[in-house]
């Protein structure tokens, strides 16, 4: 052969880069992997039955317990519903509805893709399984299902949907789900919701603006509760009802100058149907707070009311009876008069017993969790804001009255001279002038530090606790900071050693099944070291004195180791306000508008907090033969009251000791004592309390309070928690004014 027929070698050949092999592989397993989803569902589609319907839509009652899960608090069952075809329910309140949960109602297969994709995130991230569901997921959920928050109910959920999209008529969807969706007030369905909240029970008489309002509420009954006054709800309400408004433009069910006329205004609320005669008497207040804290851990009102959830609580049974005693000892004088108390366990934020008034049915007002004036109640936090900076319980502080501070003059209660005092002796005394020079003249930033004390003990943040970081009268608590369940636990803050824990009154919930939904396990796990051990039991130490030598020496009658504050803050009554604004001010901390106490043993921490006249702002002076309505009288005989019985048989707990160096009294102040003639003692009520009346020494200030330091017995060990006794039978905001800074 010759040369030229010979042909030319192949060129050799280029391996693959091993990248390019890789991602080969790789989309080969992806094509697999979607192959076999869709395979997979598929095959779940087909095999997936719609059960029958919960023929009765009888909801199952949630059930709710004291702590000891024996002793019932009261239940969550309310079902008032009439079925009315989807032929008598005119297209303004159809389109209501679907303007507000699902606007693609009549275009979609059931679910929602882009809700799907939310579900799937947050079943990745742990969080709850909810969230972006359509009106045929809504309907399946109330019929079909149960309110289990698992995996695969959601799943579940998600093809019986499907399938019902594809298989029944949207028209029975919706009328099925307009006759079961719970719209709040014990109303399930249009008509029940029409009845409940315009007495008006007729789908078909129902204006445009009521058919949005309902439709706004449905969304979340709880969050978008009409019978709530704060402006927060009111905000979110109103924001919702434009969007569902909006919508139904957009449906063209309405022209944009009706939307613009419907939005002016929400229509007007019929009388709502009264509260079940469950929540009467002073135990409705428990009830209504565990049904909020439940709908803040996500459980929503079908849940709550149909669920059939078994709740147990925190409140303890043996104390919150002995609570209800204890608010019976009050002045003889008492019509207008309010007391607010809370007990909690320090170290686990579990709120024991709590009074907020002698009946939720006459008024929800509840005066333990409606914030007020702390008065000389935060001072211990201006302490431990100290303590933090390195002060000494034992550095000396101006005690006459008055002193200057950013160009104003403040004073002591009854404008007392006490001379150059220790801050322990300031604290004892609850010494207004001393306490001012610490924080506006020695610390930098010092009321801002002494928010950011407050709030690390406890104390929830605020606008108005923000708005006076900068304040010099902050340290007396002139201003709405605080109520009595903030109170206790923040104090139960400085009993644990320092240790913060949120506070809460949901201790467990279980399903239907027995299954745990929730704990206040996670709570703990958010318990935080808010203090140092050294600091909180410096502060513990200061605070006993209060009660050995100062202002509350009548809590010494409780006969165990015990540490606490009195706190009352001046202002203007609410009946003298127009008359001040015309003087110029001349009733300027005229009256008395809240008087404290909070007490703590290592084992329990308790705030009373007395205020008068239907909005908290009336003048308390006059039901007091004092100077003023003093923290150490009945605040402190209230509390006495109630302590005794609540820590009867309880083993006695002492504080943990300081550290040697730091409570050796290293300084010799010049203490010039009040004047010679004693100030007013307070007679006896003419029906003597129980507890042990206040010292023959009344403090010489008017809503102050006063103690001195003498070192009590302490034991070096941290505190120990005991069980407290349980069991038993079952038995039948204010305004801003014009302040004065309490004593």
């Amino acid at each position: 052969m010759s040369e030229a027929r010979r042909k030319a070698a192949p060129p050799p050949r280029r391996k693959k880069h091993w990248a390019l092999r890789v991602l080969g592989w790789l989309a080969a397993l992806l094509f697999l992997g979607i192959i076999g989803s869709v395979a997979a569902f598929f095959i779940v589609y087909q095999t997936t039955k719609i059960p029958d319907p919960n023929k009765e839509f009888a909801t199952n009652t949630t059930t709710v317990t004291y702590a000891d899960q024996r002793n019932p608090l009261g239940s969550f069952y309310e079902q008032n519903r009439h079925t009315v075809p989807l032929s008598q329910i005119p297209k303004h309140v159809q389109d209501s509805v679907i303007a507000a949960e699902d606007r693609t109602f009549w275009t979609n297969p059931g679910i929602s893709p882009s809700g799907m994709v939310r579900a799937a995130v947050n079943i990745a991230r742990g969080e709850q399984l909810q969230g972006g569901s359509t009106i045929t997921q809504q309907y399946v959920k109330i019929m079909y299902l149960t309110q289990e928050r698992t995996v695969s109910r959601k799943l579940k959920e998600l093809f019986i949907a499907t399938k019902l999209g594809r298989q029944q008529d949207k028209s029975k969807t919706l009328e099925g789900y307009l006759n079961t969706i719970y719209f709040g007030q014990g109303a399930y369905g249009i008509s029940a919701a029409g009845a409940a909240y315009f007495k008006q029970p007729d789908p078909n008489k129902l204006s445009i603006q009521q058919t949005a309002l309902l439709a706004t509420v449905l969304n979340n009954p709880s969050l978008f509760d009409v019978t709530d006054s704060d402006p927060r709800t009111k905000k979110r309400i109103i924001d919702r009802y434009h969007y569902v408004l909006d919508g139904m433009q957009q449906m063209g069910t309405i022209t944009e100058a009706q939307e613009k006329q419907y939005g002016n205004s929400l229509p007007s609320l019929k009388d709502l149907r009264k509260k079940s005669s469950r929540y009467a008497g002073p135990n409705g207040f428990l009830l209504d707070m565990a049904r909020k804290e439940l709908a803040q851990r996500g459980f929503d009102e079908d849940e709550i009311t149909g669920g059939g959830l078994k709740v147990t609580t925190t409140f303890n049974y043996t104390q919150q009876k002995r609570m209800l005693d204890a608010a019976k000892e009050q002045p003889k004088k008492n019509a207008g008069l309010h007391v607010g108390m809370a007990a909690v366990q320090p170290g686990t934020g579990q709120l024991l017993a709590m009074y907020g008034g002698p009946d939720f049915l006459k008024s929800q007002l509840n005066w333990a969790t409606t914030k007020a004036r702390p008065g000389s109640s935060f001072k211990p936090f201006a302490l431990a804001a100290a303590l933090k900076e390195g002060k000494s319980l034992w550095d000396t502080y101006q005690g006459d009255s008055p002193i200057v501070i950013q160009g104003q003059k403040f004073g002591n209660e009854l404008n007392t001279d006490y001379g150059d005092v220790t801050l322990m002796k300031a604290t004892e005394q609850s010494i207004n002038t001393a306490f001012y020079e610490l924080v506006d003249k020695t610390m930098e930033d010092g009321p801002s530090k002494v928010v950011d004390a407050a709030e690390a003990a406890g104390i929830p943040a605020s606008k108005t606790l923000e708005k006076d970081r900068q304040a010099p009268a902050t340290v007396l608590g002139p201003d709405a900071y605080a109520s009595p369940v903030d109170m206790a636990n923040a104090y139960a803050t400085f009993a644990a050693e320092g240790k913060y824990t949120p506070l809460h009154v949901i201790k467990e919930v279980r399903g239907p099944d027995g299954k745990v939904l929730w704990s206040d396990a996670s709570v703990m796990k958010q318990q935080k070291q808010a203090f140092t051990p050294e600091i909180a039991n410096l502060v513990n130490f200061a605070l006993q004195n209060v009660v050995e030598k100062g202002t509350g020496e009548g809590a010494k009658d409780l006969d165990r180791p015990v540490a606490g504050k009195t706190g009352t803050a001046g202002g203007v009554a609410v009946e003298d306000r127009k008359e001040n604004a015309a003087c110029d001010g001349c009733k300027d901390g005229s009256a008395t508008l809240t008087s404290w106490w909070t007490g703590y043993t290592p084992q329990e921490s308790t705030s009373v907090l007395y205020r008068a006249g239907a909005t908290g702002e009336s003048d308390l002076d006059p039901y007091s033969d004092d100077p003023a309505f003093f923290g150490g009288n009945w605040p402190l005989k209230t509390w006495l009251a109630f302590m005794k019985a609540a820590l009867d048989g309880v083993p006695e707990a002492e504080f943990a000791d300081p550290d040697k160096d730091q409570i050796k009294d290293t300084s010799t102040p010049t203490y010039t004592p009040p004047p010679s003639t004693p100030p007013p003692s307070t007679p006896p009520p003419s029906t003597p309390p129980p507890s042990t009346p206040p010292p023959s020494t009344p403090p010489p200030s008017k809503p102050t309070n006063t103690p001195t330091k003498t070192k009590p017995t302490q034991t070096t060990t941290t505190p120990v928690i005991p069980s407290l006794p349980t069991g038993g039978t079952t038995k039948p905001k204010p305004t801003d004014t014009p302040r004065t800074p309490g004593g």
